[in-house]
């Protein structure tokens, strides 16, 4: 699969991991250190002078509302964990649909060849694919062989129909073919079957074609 026009890199990288002891952050008062130094008032408190029920009754309701907040903060982390594992269960009932990155482009340079996938979701009977420029002038027609169905792989020596190595840019890659019923059908780079799903480090990736891509760099899924 080739690098699209945004120099999109569709290899995923490796994640260098390190270890760290957590550390407990001592600036804020939870409630369990809150009824502590409650407590403690009340033990040490004048007895002659003993605190009054208005001020009992205001840090007793504080203590309550750290605790509510503490409650509300956990209910939602479990929630946010419990959407993201949804979500990610909801990717996989996409495997066998089509994603569309979006693009039909490759970044040539000149004197080099450019590999690319186009995927044929029917049997080919006759077709070629056709590789534009930004101003949608055919600088290159290759045949497609018939019998091909499935993501196939492709390789433009980067030359024009004279022969001439084609300059440095952005190229639009898109292939017409005839099904076996001789229906007219079009295809393009940048559409592939999902064939897998797999979770790295926070990421979903889908299997297109060779190449593992992210699921935010997918436009649509059909």
């Amino acid at each position: 699969m080739a690098i699209n026009a945004y120099g999109n890199n569709l290899a995923t990288d490796g994640a260098i991991s390190s270890t760290s002891k957590d550390t407990v952050d001592k600036t804020k008062l939870g409630k369990d250190d809150f009824m502590k130094l409650f407590l403690a008032q009340l033990q040490n408190q004048d007895p002659t002078e003993p605190m009054d029920t208005e001020k009992i009754l205001t840090q007793t309701t504080q203590l309550a509302t750290i605790e509510s907040s503490d409650n509300t903060n956990k209910a939602l982390e479990d929630l946010s964990s419990s959407l993201s594992m949804s979500q990610q269960f909801s990717t996989i009932s996409a495997i066998g649909k089509t994603a569309d990155l979006g693009l039909d482009t490759l970044q040539h340079t000149k004197g080099n060849a450019s590999a690319f996938e186009i995927y044929f979701p029917e049997n080919v009977k006759g077709g070629s694919i056709e590789i534009t420029d930004n101003n949608g002038q055919v600088v290159k027609t290759m045949l497609v062989e018939d019998g091909l169905a499935g993501v196939k792989q492709f390789t433009w020596d980067g030359t024009d129909a004279s022969g001439n190595f084609i300059d440095d840019g952005i190229y639009h890659v898109n292939a017409t073919y005839t099904n076996d019923d001789g229906e007219a059908r079009t295809t393009k780079l940048g559409a592939y079957p999902i064939e897998s799903v797999k979770f790295d480090s926070g990421k979903t990736l889908l299997k297109l074609g060779s190449n593992y891509i992210a699921l935010d760099q997918v436009k649509e899924v059909y």
